[in-house]
């Protein structure tokens, strides 16, 4: 590879009881990539193939499931979001707690509740259920908040990234992505960021980042208000 284009090595770990991984980061940051690769490794060293790590310690794996991708299927009169629930209902139905199972923004297909509430509830049943290992990656924040549901069988990491200072209040959030998996949870996926690499003009891309904090701030005010009628709740 040419020195502008590095490989950069990471490392991740599930073990019998950490058995999920759910993993967020900036859009463009190499969070399918990074699925991919450990899809590759599995497949490779069930074949008896060298892998590409340092070093590799894997189960016997029944099955290897991935659910990547947005494709319609028009033979099939199959929509983007029908041809996703589909592989995913396959995947739930074949997996056992020996499998692998490989999940990459489900529940983008479709409106943000719905397809927040089917991460949730898939991956909810995937812990649950099926205690298969899992390498899941969302944009989520409720379906982020499993973690503290399930801490046990739950790990958090993300892919890290460093945020340039903005010299104009109206300048665009810029993210240099640096494609390492660390712990914890991305508080962003920069998706304006992308905008931006990919030409959209400024203009645009400025009244987007506005349209963007009015709503994390009534996010926000959201959840306060919620967490504070819980509070109140439990201490008549």
């Amino acid at each position: 590879m040419g020195e502008e284009h590095q490989f950069v090595a990471n490392d991740l770990k599930l073990n019998n009881v950490e058995r999920c991984m759910i993993m967020t980061g900036p859009n463009m940051g190499g969070k399918s990539t990074c699925m991919r690769q450990i899809a590759h490794i599995a497949i490779m060293s069930h074949i008896g193939c060298y892998v590409p790590a340092d070093s590799a310690v894997l189960p016997l794996l029944d099955g290897i499931y991935v659910r990547m991708g947005a494709d319609d299927d028009l033979a099939q009169r199959k929509s983007t979001f029908m041809v996703e629930m589909s592989e995913t209902s396959e995947i739930l139905a074949s997996a056992t707690s020996n499998s692998l199972v490989i999940l990459d923004e489900l529940g983008r297909g479709t409106s943000t509740n719905d397809g927040a509430a089917i991460a949730c509830a898939t991956l909810d049943y995937l812990i649950t259920e099926i205690k298969c290992f899992t390498l899941f990656v969302t944009h989520y924040p409720s379906v982020m908040e499993l973690k503290n549901i399930w801490p046990e069988h739950v790990i958090t990491v993300h892919m890290a990234y460093i945020l340039r200072d903005k010299d104009d209040k109206e300048d665009i959030d810029t993210a240099t992505f640096l494609y390492n998996v660390v712990p914890g949870i991305s508080e962003k996926s920069y998706g304006i960021n992308v905008a931006a690499l990919a030409g959209i003009s400024k203009d645009i891309l400025c009244d987007a980042q506005q349209k963007s904090r009015e709503l994390e701030t009534k996010i926000k005010i959201c959840r306060f208000l919620r967490k504070k009628t819980s509070t109140s709740v439990s201490n008549l």
